[in-house]
């Protein structure tokens, strides 16, 4: 970077942090250029001249970038006070991607938002922005680029694990993070699981439905490893499942327990096991959308003790109709069962969040 000369106070070495609080101090140091270090002596940015037993001579120096604290701080310098009330500077950010939200009105500024989302956050390498919402069965999500790296691809980081994904072809939500989280954390909690017999200190088998790239099969094997024996993950997306499996190997899980990712529909697949008789201590059901017509199966291989993790998008006055629909769904299938807790896992509109209902097949 080419300097700029500048009025500097030159300062031996062992003065330099003696110098350096007194220019803060008066209010003298200059902010806006680098110190220059050289072998004996440092060069101060000073804005003003004054009587000091050392040496104020000009030198070039490099100017300091002040990076804004945050994309609205730095929006407000680019765009115009009617556009700051329209700009959504709220983004997701998996693995180096950032997935902007910008309305069409201010399409013609998003290059120059997605630039300076760049230039704000240095760990981003790539900006995209969300055309459309999650769409077919796969509910994938087209995504425009818009700066940096052209890619779709990425490696997201979170509990403990990495998952490779493109964005474009998998379902993923890195706000459900701390959701994975919690239920690696649940999983083999006598709380939760509340028998009196001796088995339940035993490990658990767990079927995932809707696994997509594996997030919650890979989470729960690498937090909870000790507890788990087996994972079943079923995934309908071939993409997703391609994914998951590469999953399994990034982080090193195929020999913690017994991961058995299955590409298929969940209606085709939990037949067969069932079929077999297998059973699951846990089973979690992670489409948020009509998962209550997903509710029989999960029945059909659970059993006595068996927690189920069921998620709906609901009014958060209107949580009581998850309840509804479980216990409905268990009427029919002829099973007891008991509400251990609702929780809200994020919020998908003003008032209306993701929740999830934990309930105990009795």
């Amino acid at each position: 970077m080419e300097g700029i000369n500048i009025l500097t106070i030159k300062v031996p070495l062992k003065d330099a942090n003696k110098v350096k609080t007194i220019l803060i101090r008066e209010e003298n140091l200059d902010g806006n250029y680098k110190t220059l270090k050289e072998r004996l002596f440092v060069y101060f940015p000073i804005k003003t001249s004054f009587k000091t037993k050392y040496v104020i001579t000009n030198k070039e120096l490099e100017t300091l970038e002040h990076l804004p604290h945050s994309l609205k701080d730095a929006l407000k310098t680019i765009l115009t006070k009617d556009e700051m009330e329209k700009v959504k500077t709220a983004y997701d950010c998996i693995g180096d991607i950032a997935i902007l939200e910008i309305d069409r009105e201010l399409r013609k500024k998003e290059k120059v938002i997605a630039n300076t989302l760049l230039r704000v956050r240095r760990d981003i390498k790539t900006v995209v922005r969300k055309e459309g919402s999650h769409e077919g069965t796969f509910r994938v999500q087209k995504m425009k680029y818009l700066a940096g790296e052209n890619k779709k691809e990425t490696i997201h980081k979170e509990n403990n694990i990495r998952l490779m994904l493109d964005i474009e072809k998998v379902y993923f939500s890195p706000r459900l993070s701390l959701e994975r989280m919690r239920i690696a954390e649940l999983v083999n909690n006598s709380k939760s699981r509340k028998s009196k017999n001796k088995k339940s200190v035993n490990k658990e088998d767990i079927l995932v439905m809707f696994s997509g790239c594996a997030p919650y099969c890979c989470v729960i094997a690498k937090n909870a490893k000790n507890k788990v024996n087996s994972i079943i993950g079923i995934e309908i997306n071939p993409e997703g499942h391609k994914y998951g499996l590469e999953n399994i190997k990034l982080n090193k899980l195929d020999n913690v327990c017994n991961i058995n990712l299955i590409n298929g529909d969940v209606k085709k697949e939990i037949p067969k096991l069932a079929k077999t008789n297998a059973t699951f201590d846990r089973i979690l059901m992670p489409l948020p959308k009509h998962a209550e017509d997903f509710l029989p199966e999960a029945l059909a291989v659970s059993k006595k003790g068996t927690i189920i993790h069921f998620y709906d998008f609901l009014h958060e006055e209107k949580f009581n109709e998850a309840v509804e629909k479980i216990k409905k769904a268990c009427e029919k299938a002829k099973k007891n069962c008991k509400i251990l807790e609702i929780v809200k896992c994020g919020q998908h509109s003003p008032r209306t969040f993701r929740i999830c209902v934990d309930f105990r097949v009795e």
